[in-house]
């Protein structure tokens, strides 16, 4: 039997490998997926561990709460410094983009390791990728199609 990996481990090791941060960005840009809960999705499925209704339910209604408060607004305000403004340095403008990308980055760091604990420990019973990915999107905002969903599991494996 492997070791445990932790969520965010893992999701960096994922968001990595080709074609995934594609993906994970078309999926949030195009169809209003969130990409901490697509990878917690995943990595719950690579660690064997079940995740039934309710626990995708309360995953999802604590991923929709840290969204709206924390991770949503930094992204708006980190793509909304990536053009120049009048007066305002160059490099002053991106070194507040940066902090704020790495804030952006802590506040999905929080989210995925409030939801590793909520998932119980592995006990092999792990659905298929794709499966997951689906109904977990559904529970989301109900829009993601089943080819997107099919490439970020297989380029996550």
């Amino acid at each position: 039997m492997r070791p445990a990996v932790d969520v965010w481990r893992y999701s960096v090791a994922a968001y990595a490998q080709p074609d995934v941060e594609a993906a994970c960005l078309r999926l949030q840009d195009e169809h209003g997926q969130c990409v901490p809960l697509l990878l917690w999705r995943l990595w719950a499925c690579a660690e064997g561990r079940a995740v039934d209704r309710a626990l995708l339910d309360l995953a999802v209604a604590a991923a929709r709460a840290w969204d709206e408060a924390a991770v949503a607004p930094l992204r708006k305000m980190r793509r909304g410094l990536k053009r120049p403004f009048p007066l305002i340095g160059e490099a002053s403008r991106e070194a507040l983009r940066g902090d704020i990308k790495a804030a952006e980055l802590n506040a999905e760091r929080m989210l995925l390791e409030t939801l590793e604990a909520m998932t119980p420990a592995p006990n092999g019973a792990a659905a298929a990728p794709g499966a997951a990915l689906a109904s977990l999107c559904k529970a989301w905002n109900g829009a993601a199609p089943d080819r997107e969903l099919a490439a970020l599991a297989r380029a996550a494996v």
